[in-house]
């Protein structure tokens, strides 16, 4: 799309990003008022579907895409992705109960991962790689401000209009969207020489949903040996191996393995997986510090968490604009991850609220440098017919850290929880309720479960309703609790800062290209004639 005008370039971006915003705030408004909507739809046993079925069909998507986006072109696909988004969002305002509430998430959730995918593979069709950096920096400046706006708008929404507008608020937005990339984004000519690959799609689906439901369950709804888990796990390795045969044999592979002997591209993937393992198996925990730990409600813990998002917003935007400036990328990854790392240790001991925000700044600081990276990274160092597919194998693969990494932190939680819970009680540290009233035992009992700590309202329920004599007693299990939880949560955060540990060892590793000034690559250009832009003297890609 080099025959493009600057000017039309940036509308069509505005057209992307607003796209891109409106189904980022869809997911982050929602987030705070889902518990309300909930409670009012019923079935808060299926509660985690709603959130399950949207990561499901979002990650698929995502990766089904990108092949296809490859052969058939970018435009058709974002505008598709809007107008499932939209039916999706127009549908969950309707619905009655939590299953059509699930029926109706899975649809946003194909919307999601359509336009995610989309939208990053276009930046890379309409800009060279050294002018990428800057509006990657937008586009996660983007993801930015939703988390800042989206969770405080969708609390004020639900306090003070039904909770439909959640989902319709945001449709005028999706149509705008809609417009401008239909006019001005210029269609491309399907390439008659690349077949789909059924087989592939099919296989590669048949593994990544028996894979990402057995990390989402496994400890929570169903134990890490129990036979439902290592069945979806032994389903995803069958699969995943026939996943790899019809790769071998497919003339246009979904998801070219070839890409896989490519170091940029493996070390950058395998980079992400950590970071966002590392980033949300740890962030997903902060609650529990803010509101069981400190005692803060709900609605103010939120604003503990605003200073990250803040920070990640201005640092990303102005990272872009270095990346593009300089050409060069791996320093800020970097100087990213480490800072990352110094957030998670400072979470990790902090002892305070104040401790708290602090550390979300730094933490935001991190991912600012970092996050704008590693999509930047892949499509650099592969062909542009190829964009679609690195892409989409670059979310695929940090879709997959953030469920593996909360997977694995709740079992770690879970786990030093127990133990720490022990060692208070053979250290003294327990309650003696031998002596208490039966009833009040039973009472009392119910909140020796540390998760009772979030319930606020429960919690100064019953001390209100104790009697005088009891009070020492229900203080002194209230803070040998919450001492619990905090020693468990530092085990957290340290395993998280560890996972980041290693992702920097990789990008220690990670071979920086300079970033070329054209889309195409070196050996390209050599065949026709013309001299090779942006400094880079060999191939990059491994062609398979």
């Amino acid at each position: 799309m080099d025959e493009l005008s600057h000017k039309r370039k940036v509308t069509i971006m505005i057209g992307i990003i607003a796209a891109m915003f409106f189904s980022a705030i869809n997911q982050t408004i929602v987030s705070t008022a889902m518990p309300r909507i909930i409670a009012q739809l019923g079935g808060m046993d299926y509660y985690t579907w709603v959130i399950t079925i949207y990561m499901l069909t979002s990650t698929i998507a995502t990766v089904l895409v990108g092949k296809l986006s490859d052969i058939y072109g970018r435009k058709p696909f974002i505008l598709i992705g809007i107008v499932f988004f939209m039916i999706g969002a127009f549908l969950s305002g309707f619905s009655k109960d939590i299953f059509q509430m699930i029926t109706y998430r899975g649809i946003q959730g194909i919307g999601a991962g359509i336009i995610m995918s989309s939208a990053f593979t276009a930046v890379g069709d309409l800009f060279a790689p050294r002018e990428r950096g800057k509006w990657t920096g937008v586009m996660m400046a983007v993801f930015g401000f939703s988390s800042v706006l989206g969770p405080t708008l969708g609390g004020w929404i639900v306090d003070h209009m039904n909770w439909e507008w959640v989902f319709w608020i945001f449709l005028p937005l999706g149509i705008v969207a809609f417009i401008l990339i239909l006019m001005l984004f210029p269609k491309v000519p399907r390439k008659e020489s690349e077949s789909i690959d059924y087989w592939g799609s099919l296989f590669l689906t048949l593994t990544i949903v028996p894979l990402l439901l057995g990390f989402s369950w496994a400890g929570t709804k169903y134990d890490w040996g129990s036979e439902q888990i290592i069945g979806l796990f032994a389903a995803a390795v069958v699969f995943l191996i026939l996943f790899i045969f019809a790769e071998l044999k497919a003339k246009s592979p979904v998801l070219p393995l070839s890409l896989f002997r490519n170091d940029i591209v493996t070390i950058s993937n395998l980079a992400g997986f950590l970071m966002n393992a590392g980033m949300m198996g740890a962030l997903i925990y902060l609650p529990f510090f803010v509101q069981g730990v400190e005692g803060i409600s709900p609605t103010y813990s939120g604003y503990v968490t605003m200073p990250m998002s803040i920070s990640m917003v201005v640092i990303s935007a102005f990272t872009g604009k270095w990346i593009t400036k300089s050409g060069k990328y791996k320093r800020y990854a970097m100087l990213g991850l480490p800072i990352m790392i110094i957030g998670m240790v400072m979470m990790a001991y902090m002892s305070t609220i104040w401790v708290a925000v602090l550390a979300m700044i730094v933490f935001g600081l991190g991912l600012g440098f970092g996050m704008p990276v590693f999509s930047l990274t892949v499509q650099n160092a592969v062909r542009a017919d190829q964009l679609g597919v690195v892409t989409a194998s670059n979310q695929l693969f940090r879709n997959l850290g953030g469920t593996i990494g909360i997977a694995v932190m709740g079992t770690i939680m879970a786990t030093s929880l127990k133990n720490n819970l022990v060692s208070k009680m053979q250290s003294g540290g327990g309650v003696d309720l031998s002596k208490v009233d039966p009833e009040i035992q039973k009472q009392l009992a119910e909140f020796q479960n540390p998760q009772m700590l979030l319930d606020q309202p429960k919690l100064e329920h019953l001390q209100t309703t104790l009697p005088a004599d009891v009070q020492p007693l229900f203080t002194k299990m209230i803070d040998m609790l919450r001492s619990a939880l905090a020693d468990s949560l530092t085990t957290v955060f340290l395993s998280g800062a560890a996972l980041l540990v290693v992702a920097i060892v990789l990008v220690a590793f990670l071979r920086e290209i300079p970033l070329r000034t054209s889309n195409r690559l070196p050996e390209d250009a050599q065949k026709e004639g013309k001299k090779p832009q942006g400094g880079v003297s060999e191939p990059v890609v491994n062609r398979g």
